[in-house]
């Protein structure tokens, strides 16, 4: 049996967005015997999908963190077992082992995460904005050029076994997300209350909160105790708990951020908040729709592919000037 690695680190929106394309790969090649390498966090996004599909996990900051580290990585994870080798991030650590693959006659194949495209939208001035390749299309690429070309069918994974609680049928349940990692990713705290107190007052409606940080608990837990409709989205089966409550939601209210992408894992609809950055730049969850954005068009926005670069205006804008109710109106919108 042929084998595959596929390897992508960094935060667990952009791991979570390699899914569907692996998913796909393992459905349409059964006879390919596939491991995705990444961080340990993202294990459970990976437990549902088909039988030849595998899990390993780098201790970066650890055991395997540093050049030496590395080396550690290529024996632990016996990586010279492998036939093919997908770089689905294209840094440091992983050009060094794709490297070390060429050098052992391995047939790799790396991201082309289109820069130039990406510089051209967010730069300050004269800016092109047209739609990006997504990084599904970039992940799906990489597999072509290894000779595995796949066709987008993914539809949505199931983690029911991990429900804790159950919707009755007259209920309504909407997520909400309201964290991110980069200042111009997230709609202010004080309008976000907005949305939750409009959204208390539907009938049968219970909300849950999304969020991992000590800071966001600590928000969380405010607004439960302010509110009592308003629930802590918390599992004891973590990661997989949490995307079992995604899967039966109504609709999710997320940043551009790891939540958007994880409900889009399990087929829920998502609006999304978008700031500094823009669903231009190819990260929109899988099978979400433009129409479910909410975003206002400045002409110094985007100015960031990621988010991680500070407003120049001061002001932040493009997430100031959205006004509750057009959130509240998009997520009760059928």
């Amino acid at each position: 049996m042929r084998k595959l690695l596929v390897i992508r680190f960094s935060a667990l929106g952009d791991i979570a967005m390699t899914v569907p394309v692996v998913h796909d790969l393992a459905m349409q090649y059964p006879e390919l015997d596939i491991t995705v390498l990444s961080r340990a966090m993202a294990r459970p996004l990976f437990e549902q999908l088909p039988d030849n599909v595998h899990f390993m996990a780098a201790d970066l900051e650890g055991r395997h963190k540093g050049l030496r580290g590395l080396g550690r990585l290529w024996r632990d994870a016996h990586l010279n077992d492998f036939d093919y080798i997908a770089d689905f991030h294209n840094v440091l650590r992983t050009v060094w082992l794709r490297t070390e693959g060429c050098l052992r006659r391995k047939k790799t194949a790396k991201i082309d995460k289109g820069r130039s495209g990406k510089k051209a939208l967010t730069r300050k001035n004269h800016k092109i904005l047209q739609q990006q390749t997504t990084s599904f299309a970039h992940y799906a690429k990489v597999l072509e050029q290894l000779g595995f070309p796949v066709r987008p069918s993914f539809v949505s994974l199931d983690y029911s076994e991990y429900c804790e609680r159950e919707k009755q049928p007259n209920e309504k349940w909407i997520g909400i997300a309201p964290f991110a990692k980069h200042p111009p990713k997230v709609y202010p705290m004080n309008k976000m209350e907005e949305v939750i107190r409009a959204l208390c007052v539907e009938k049968n409606t219970t909300i849950f909160l999304f969020g991992g940080g000590e800071d966001e608990k600590q928000q969380i837990a405010t607004l439960c105790s302010n509110y009592p409709n308003v629930r802590a989205a918390l599992s004891q089966h973590g990661l997989a708990g949490e995307l079992a409550l995604m899967g039966q939601l109504d609709v999710m209210l997320s940043m551009d951020s790891a939540n958007m992408h994880l409900a889009s894992l399990v087929g829920t609809k998502v609006v999304s908040v978008w700031g500094g950055t823009h669903p231009f730049a190819g990260f929109l969850g899988w099978g979400q729709k433009a129409e479910d954005c909410v975003q206002q068009d400045l002409p110094c926005r985007p100015c960031s592919v990621y988010g991680n670069k500070p407003c120049w205006r001061g002001d932040y804008a493009c997430m100031n000037g959205i006004q509750p109710k057009q959130i509240v109106e998009k997520l009760l919108s059928e």
